[in-house]
């Protein structure tokens, strides 16, 4: 690995916003393709916040500092990645419930599932079942994750799954759920395929779900 990308991961972990652009580019110049400078810059720092963040060592002020630096890294090779055609790791659509207009942990999760990677579809706050199904559908999404802070608004997670099936979306799409009220137990029971504590073990999960 080149000995920008290495500084590139370690101004990243620092949540410093100028100098990874800068590093982005200069990477580019030295001639390093876009998608290692994603895979092997980008993401491979934000693996490092995310480790951290997991356990304990970072919070959630560094991890969004952290993840505007890699957005700014992004921005710069985003043209060229779309002209590659480089395949993102997987498409996912993410929002709170509808009712619930609570956001801060649904974008860490959006910032650090982009960092891995993937592609967002955020919708939102105080999303609807019935636009979380047709997004599903139009965008061809495989992942759907729901983030519900207020108690009252978690059996909408229920409903959505209820209208996948009846949509028949719900084989070809994995449902991730998460916010303070929501439990491992809950996501069992309402029928999802996995519960993110946290926005560090939503890339976890997120990965096994597409391995």
């Amino acid at each position: 690995m080149s000995n920008t990308l290495e500084q590139m991961q370690k101004d990243l972990y620092n949540g410093q916003v100028d100098e990874v652009r800068a590093a982005t580019q200069k990477a580019l110049d030295e001639g390093t393709p876009a998608q290692e400078i994603l895979s092997d810059g980008l993401i491979a720092g934000m693996d490092e916040v995310g480790k951290d963040f997991k356990a304990g060592d970072l919070f959630i002020p560094e991890v969004l500092m952290s993840a505007k630096a890699m957005h700014a890294g992004l921005d710069v090779l985003r043209p060229l990645l779309a002209e590659s055609d480089a395949p993102a790791l997987s498409k996912i659509v993410i929002g709170t419930m509808a009712g619930d207009l609570h956001d801060i942990g649904k974008n860490l999760v959006g910032m650090m599932l982009e960092g891995a990677g993937f592609e967002i579809i955020d919708l939102g706050t105080s999303v609807s079942p019935e636009k979380f199904v047709e997004t599903v559908r139009t965008e061809g999404a495989a992942m759907l994750g729901m983030s519900a802070l207020l108690t009252t608004t978690m059996p909408a997670m229920k409903t959505t799954i209820e209208a996948l099936t009846e949509a028949g979306l719900r084989d070809h799409v994995k449902v991730i759920v998460g916010g303070a009220p929501v439990t491992a137990g809950f996501a069992k029971e309402i029928g999802a395929d996995a519960y993110a504590p946290d926005a560090a073990s939503a890339v976890d999960t997120a990965r096994s779900l597409i391995a």
